[in-house]
């Protein structure tokens, strides 16, 4: 049976028709056909939930020539997008006008983040939240909460009701916020210690230990994050560094010992292959050296960086210094939930910079280079037998001016290029996660 891609939210079994392109490595060049698979007229079939085959649709195997065929012809089928830094209760103070990192924080995120200790109000925001993902084809996202424990488990609650992938964590904070946010090492370690039991390797959620950043963490606090960190097997850690020049000058004088800003969090335990750092903007070359001997993860947050007036992440300097780097949104610092917008952002950073972000690199960030970075590409981030079957429909004529666009676009790359730069939530016809189309 053929079916026209109405929403399915049951049986998982089916095999999805359209263009399908997938990644293989990191392009090198935009013309790099080396570093992608790409059929059009493809297919990819899904069985409890996982990807079991992909290829051209005329070479579907026998074995799943029965399943129902849900057809997206002519649109193009991609792994679903990754996010790797987000603050989820920072959602209703998207889009507020006026201010740079520290000003921000005080005159809207901790006000906002105060209401979280309510979990009837954190369960309201997660679902939104998480609502608002699927509808821009985000299918995984590295998550903050507040630093109330119901904040977590409100959203892991319900992401673990939509069978997302997720990375997520309480944020840590015992000094320099209001008092309503803080809480001590001690408690912060015990609330982190029960979230992680209680959530850590349900269904398909992960924990994250959060500190916010050194200015609202004392020494105990992030010594204790690092203690957690050789507890708990398989967790990530997340946090910030180097986003804004007064941060670091605060973070100097109130660490007087420190190297430097990243030997802060170094000194308590806490680089590795699975420590994300949002920002990273301006990092001295011994920070440089330190983060590429411990392959921890630089984070690259276009929309914020250059709404708050931060600065301009150093991205093909950091990938040629051998560093890891994932994309994300930041949102509520960063002004859009579309990976497409955040992609979009980057190309004009790397510009300002004099690099130009080839739009096959783009997507392969968002996909298999956030998966790379994230430790997980063999679950998520590309369209390979045993991955989890998160996969999003694009439509590159969603728009009118799309569509005037595209009747001069002769390439795939070119195709790529006018989704993220014109695209948006419209170009996202179907999300699918872990085989069930929710949008």
């Amino acid at each position: 049976m053929t079916t026209a891609g109405g929403i399915d939210t049951g049986m998982t079994d089916k095999v999805l028709r359209g263009r399908v392109l997938t990644f293989v490595r990191r392009p090198r060049a935009f013309d790099d056909d080396g570093s992608y698979e790409f059929w059009d007229d493809g297919a990819v079939a899904i069985s409890s939930g996982k990807i079991v085959w992909r290829g051209g649709f005329g070479d579907l195997p026998n074995d799943y020539a029965g399943m129902d065929v849900v057809d997206h012809r002519p649109g193009l089928i991609l792994p679903g997008f990754i996010d790797a830094h987000a603050h989820y209760v920072q959602m209703r103070v998207i889009a507020s006008y006026g201010t740079q990192l520290l000003d921000w924080l005080e005159r809207h995120t901790f006000p906002e983040e105060a209401r979280f200790e309510d979990a009837a109000y954190a369960e309201q925001v997660a679902s939104h939240y998480l609502d608002e993902l699927i509808r821009q084809g985000v299918t995984t996202a590295v998550v903050y909460g507040s630093s109330h424990k119901a904040s977590m488990d409100a959203f892991f609650s319900e992401a673990h009701a939509r069978g997302m992938c997720m990375i997520a964590g309480k944020t840590l904070m015992d000094r320099g916020a209001p008092a309503v946010l803080l809480d001590t090492a001690r408690s912060g370690y015990d609330d982190s210690k029960a979230l992680i039991n209680a959530w850590h390797g349900k269904g398909r959620l992960h924990y994250a230990i959060t500190p916010r950043f050194a200015i609202t963490c004392s020494a105990q606090q992030l010594e204790l994050a690092g203690t957690l960190l050789k507890e708990e097997e398989g967790v990530y850690l997340q946090t910030h560094l180097s986003e804004n020049h007064d941060e670091i000058e605060e973070t100097l004088r109130l660490y007087p010992s420190a190297r430097d800003y990243l030997d802060v969090y170094e000194t308590a335990g806490l680089l590795g292959e699975r420590s994300l750092f949002g920002h990273c903007l301006h990092l001295t070359d011994r920070e440089r050296d330190a983060m590429r001997a411990s392959q921890s993860v630089a984070v690259f947050c276009p929309t914020s960086n250059t709404f708050l007036g931060s600065g301009l992440f150093d991205y093909d300097g950091l990938r040629d210094a051998g560093i890891p780097v994932a994309l994300a949104s930041d949102v509520g610092g960063g002004t859009s939930y579309s990976m497409l917008a955040t992609a979009a952002e980057a190309y004009k950073v790397c510009q300002m910079r004099g690099y130009s972000l080839n739009p096959l690199e783009s997507f392969y960030q968002m996909t298999r280079g956030n998966a790379d970075a994230l430790s997980m590409a063999d679950q998520i981030g590309s369209i390979e037998p045993q991955c989890a079957a998160d996969l999003i429909v694009l439509d590159s004529l969603a728009t009118p001016a799309m569509t005037v666009r595209m009747e001069t676009a002769e390439s795939l790359q070119d195709e790529l290029f006018v989704l993220q730069t014109l695209g948006d939530d419209r170009s996202i016809t179907a999300t699918y996660v872990a085989g069930r189309q929710l949008k």
